[in-house]
């Protein structure tokens, strides 16, 4: 299955600092998903412009089924993804950043100030997640089982998990 990463940074993409989330998003996908993974990976900067225009290149002429955004998700004024994201999307769905929100905010109390989001571009599920490794590493197990349904619903067939 070909998955898209992009780590959402001007630090990371400027190379300032390495990028340890997107990586992280593949080890956990990894070890989530039962089947190979083909991985097409991004380091863009806050750039609403470059994040949309990326977003529906891997949507649509890579046809990517899942695109997940690391980064650029909380209240600053360069924190565009939410924002690229919703541009681009034909039906958001809220409840991955409410789960999102709310199972951060357990360990985080300021996890309500992620703007995270998801939906559908196409036949393809784009999910914004957390900019931080660790919390990568706590969320996108969890959202594991709606993104299989998602996919499958989308795209039209349903990627195996390790955990079925």
């Amino acid at each position: 299955m070909k998955i898209a990463r992009l780590t959402l940074s001007d630090r990371a993409s400027a190379g300032t600092y390495a990028d340890e989330s997107g990586p992280e998003i593949e080890r956990i996908a990894a070890s989530q998903f039962a089947e190979p993974l083909e991985w097409i990976r991004l380091v863009l900067p806050d750039e609403r412009v470059q994040i949309e225009r990326a977003l529906c290149r891997l949507a649509d002429e890579e046809q990517c089924p899942l695109i997940l955004t690391t980064g650029g998700t909380g209240p600053a004024a360069r924190d565009v993804t939410p924002q690229a994201t919703r541009a681009v999307l034909g039906t958001e769905l809220p409840g991955f950043g409410e789960l999102m929100r709310m199972q951060s905010y357990r360990k985080v109390p300021t996890a309500i100030l992620s703007r995270a989001t998801a939906g559908v571009r196409g036949r393809s599920l784009i999910v914004n997640l957390p900019g931080r490794p660790k919390a990568v590493s706590e969320i996108l197990p969890l959202l594991m089982p709606a993104i299989a349904e998602g996919i499958d619903h989308i795209a039209g067939f349903r990627p195996r998990l390790t955990t079925e």
